[in-house]
């Protein structure tokens, strides 16, 4: 048989890794296939090439012995061990695989005692109340499947911005090895455009004639290659939204112009090829990609009310990081060390409060050994870095806070976040937000609805009602800049800064590496078109000292 393509052979691999899953053993075995998958779906090199020349190593993701795997998948169609365990479980079986929650003993405690070998048949078995009736499975799992069936389906074949910054990164690295007569390489698709979850791996390149038929076009990376002239518009249609180009094609028509893929034209002549030349000739300021999603960003630019985004370097401090005090990896003062190298002039620390056992929440001789050792490293520091203290104090049930006012009143900041009871319902998940909003000791309040992508919804919660409190009581919102959660939805930041909220961009960070994520939350508040001037920590040292300052003045008066 012919041998195949890069993308058939990630499939195979993605199968070979749900079925590893299935049979149980070391967990990381498996989630090294789908890695490799991932990486092998957005190959920039033909893998035949990789596999004749003894590259596949150079794949991220990918040693010895899974480059074995690949060669025989790709020169076979098939592997010895994938046909073994394909003898013991049927295909529909692994869809099941994709809900979050799901993990694969249940997969297999719903196959072998309900029978359910599909998406579609767990489905139906949990809306006619199959599965809360199976010992072992239960009512929880059924309430959780159907609540997590919406993002298994919706999220199929997406993957978190990080995982694809780093996927795109490699492609363009492969080819400027492989194709170096291709220039000005860049990403576009809905990485581009700062979507939280990314599904078109998009690359745009220069050519000096461009070669139609090598230019591939698959599921997994895209590579438009255009000349120099055309550059700009290919890198506009690669960039999409649909919607954006949609409304920027009516804009040329209403102006006598028509916009294609090569550019924007009049009659047969090209009047532009280069982005911003097409929005200049359109009448319009160049707008950013993030905003491009049909949203009213087009109106905007025509009446000049486009914001400036936030960009990273208008970031000068770090707030809600953990150190080992509680779940985090490092000690304060490798964190604050790290921060400072990273060019902040100040690390707010917010480890875990003390309900939160499951995380090492800290006691209150703990909070006060940290502020020691706080101020023992402020001095170190001089005036140019300071530590911030903080806590990440946990919002219970009722909507207090976890502390007594006395400790709470310790800290330069409180950052107020739910971590349990996400399914109390609508109005009481509201209302102990709002309560909680309402204590004067509340500086941020964290991931506001909790979601973690593909892993679960947020809990559900009146968001409008939450924003403008936040506005009424002076508490700034989060950004949660961590892949997974990216909380506060994009999709929300103008109303709240329509309401006169003030927002946090936070990492989250449980590590050195983590303190990065900032970059995340940059990209989300940018595509929420949030402006520098209303995000906390873009505010300077002093700015920030004397805000912290102000709030705990205002907190003695309610006092």
């Amino acid at each position: 048989m012919a041998s195949l393509d890069a993308r058939a052979v990630a499939g195979l691999l993605r199968e070979y890794a749900q079925r590893t899953a299935l049979r149980g053993g070391n967990p990381y075995r498996a989630k090294a296939y789908f890695r490799a998958a991932d990486s092998l779906a957005a190959l920039a090199v033909p893998v035949d090439v990789l596999i004749d020349e003894d590259r596949l190593t150079e794949i991220p993701g990918v040693g010895d012995a899974i480059a074995d795997i690949i060669t025989k998948l790709h020169k076979t169609g098939s592997h010895p061990s994938l046909e073994k365990l394909r003898k013991e479980i049927p295909a529909g079986v692994l869809e099941m695989l994709a809900v979050p929650g799901l993990r694969p003993e249940k997969v297999l405690r719903l196959y072998k005692d309900l029978g359910l070998a599909s998406l579609a048949e767990l489905e139906t078995a949990a809306k006619e109340d199959r599965i809360k009736k199976a010992k072992g499975l239960g009512a929880a799992l059924q309430t959780e499947i159907l609540q997590n069936l919406a993002i298994a389906k919706n999220g199929e074949g997406r993957l978190h911005l990080h995982r694809a910054a780093a996927l795109l990164a490699h492609a363009k690295d492969s080819i400027r090895k492989s194709r170096p007569e291709l220039k000005r390489l860049t990403i576009a698709g809905d990485f581009r455009r700062g979507c939280e979850l990314v599904g078109d791996l998009a690359i745009v390149a220069e050519a000096a004639k461009p070669d139609k038929t090598s230019t591939p076009s698959t599921d997994g990376l895209q590579i438009r290659v255009s000349d120099r002239k055309h550059f700009g518009a290919a890198l506009l249609f690669a960039t999409g939204s649909a919607g954006h180009i949609e409304q920027l094609q009516a804009l040329a028509a209403e102006k006598g112009m028509r916009l294609v893929a090569d550019g924007l034209h009049k009659g047969r002549t090209l009047i532009a090829g280069e982005e911003a030349e097409i929005y200049r000739a359109l009448g319009l300021p160049f707008i950013d990609p993030e905003l491009r999603e049909g949203r009213g960003e087009i109106e905007a630019a025509r009446k000049g009310k486009l914001p400036k985004l936030v960009a990273d370097q208008d970031l000068r401090g770090i707030l809600h990081c953990h150190t080992d005090a509680s779940d985090g990896t490092e000690t304060l003062e490798t964190m604050a060390k790290a921060t400072r190298q990273r060019g902040f002039e100040y690390f707010g620390v917010a480890d875990h409060s003390k309900s939160a056992h499951y995380a090492g929440g800290l006691s209150v001789e703990e909070i006060a050994q940290q502020h020691r050792e706080a101020d023992r490293l402020n001095k170190r520091f001089g005036k140019d870095f300071r530590i911030l203290k903080g806590i990440e104090s946990d919002i219970l049930a009722d909507g207090s806070l976890d502390y007594d006012d006395e400790v709470l009143e310790r800290f330069d900041f409180v950052v107020a976040s739910i971590h349990g009871r996400f399914k109390l319902d609508h109005k009481a998940q509201t209302q102990r937000l709002l309560r909680a909003i309402s204590d004067p000791h509340t500086t941020i309040i964290g991931h506001m609805t909790g979601r973690q992508l593909q892993r679960r919804p947020g809990y559900e919660i009146d968001v409008e009602k939450v924003l403008r409190a936040c506005a009424k009581h002076d508490v700034v919102v989060e950004i949660n800049a961590h892949p997974w959660r990216l909380d506060l939805d994009w999709r929300w930041h103008r109303a709240a800064l329509e309401f006169g909220c003030m927002l946090s961009i936070n990492p989250d960070a449980h590590s050195i590496p983590e303190l990065d994520h900032m970059h995340w939350g940059v990209l989300m508040a940018r595509k929420g078109g949030v402006p520098a001037d209303r995000v906390l920590n873009a505010m300077t040292l002093p700015e920030m000292t004397r805000y912290l300052r102000q709030k705990r003045r205002s907190l003695a008066r309610a006092a």
